[in-house]
This record gives C-alpha cells, sequence and structure tokens, in this order.
C-alpha cells in the first residue's frame, strides 16, 4: 500500500469510527468496535487494547482489553515491553522491528513491528491501543497522527 492509500485509508477509517462511537459512552463497547474496526479495515496482525487497572494490592499495570487477532499476553507492567514503555512516557511508540526494542515482550513471534497510542482521560493514561504487524517498518507517522485522533474519540 502506498502512503497516499494509506492515508485515504485512515481518512476513511476516523469518519467510520466517528460515526461508531457517536452516541455511545460506554468504554469497553466502544474498544472493541474500535479494535474490529482498525484491524479489519487496516489489514493487520493484531489490533486491541490493554487498560490501566490496579491489582489487589493497588499497584497498576496494563490489563488485556478488547482486541482482534490471535491471543495476547493478559498483564503488562508500567515501562515493560512496548505498550509499558508507551504508558510510562506518555506518548506514542512506533517501533519499526521489535527485535531490534529493548525489553520487548514476544507474545507472537510473528509479530515483526509495532505501534502503542495512549489513550488520555482526564490528562492521566487510562489505556493503551497496541497494534502489531507481521512485517517490518510497517508504522509511520501518519499510522501514528491518525491513530492518536482515533483513539481521542473515546473520549
Amino acid at each position: 500500500m502506498t502512503e497516499l492509500e494509506k492515508e485515504q485509508k485512515y481518512k476513511q477509517l476516523l469518519k467510520e469510527a466517528t460515526a461508531l462511537l457517536d452516541g455511545e459512552s460506554d468504554m469497553i463497547a466502544n474498544m472493541a468496535n474500535l479494535a474490529a474496526l482498525i484491524h479489519e479495515t487496516m489489514g493487520f496482525w493484531w489490533t486491541g487494547f490493554y487498560i490501566v487497572r490496579a491489582d489487589k494490592d493497588g499497584a497498576e499495570q496494563l490489563v488485556l482489553g478488547p482486541f482482534q487477532g490471535p491471543i495476547a499476553c493478559t498483564r503488562i507492567a508500567l515501562g515493560r515491553g512496548v505498550c509499558g514503555t508507551s504508558w510510562q512516557r506518555r506518548e506514542t511508540v512506533v517501533v519499526p522491528d521489535v527485535e531490534k526494542f529493548p525489553g520487548h515482550i514476544a507474545c507472537s513471534s510473528q509479530s515483526r513491528s509495532e505501534i502503542v497510542v495512549p489513550v488520555f482521560k482526564a490528562d492521566k493514561v487510562s489505556a493503551v491501543l497496541d497494534i502489531d504487524s507481521r512485517y517490518l517498518d510497517t508504522f509511520n507517522e501518519t499510522d501514528a497522527s491518525y491513530l492518536e485522533q482515533i483513539v481521542k474519540l473515546l473520549n
């Protein structure tokens, strides 16, 4: 897919996501529909959310939420892997080759590149959108820009 085709797909995806979430306030339902919409539209290997949750001792961690794709890691600590790093830094992280990312969590050996976008609620990271590709160097600034706009719809 060319960069122009990618941008056109994202523009349409943003319109569809806006319409899909309009009037629905349930976060889990919205995450589930967004994961499915992004996954189907873009043809990614794994698309889903990890939600910041407190464990029984009150320590926060990322817990697997709605997703599309093969089974996934269930819990991720702050600063661990790409998801935990995005959460800790409070910024989108694009990884062209997961084998070169220090501390990458290999839930699937078929994942080759990854992007993680934080979801904010009241200026705090409440979740992250995690997307994996079976191909190297799949994600770039275009993906980051549109996915950041899409996750803002969850507010």
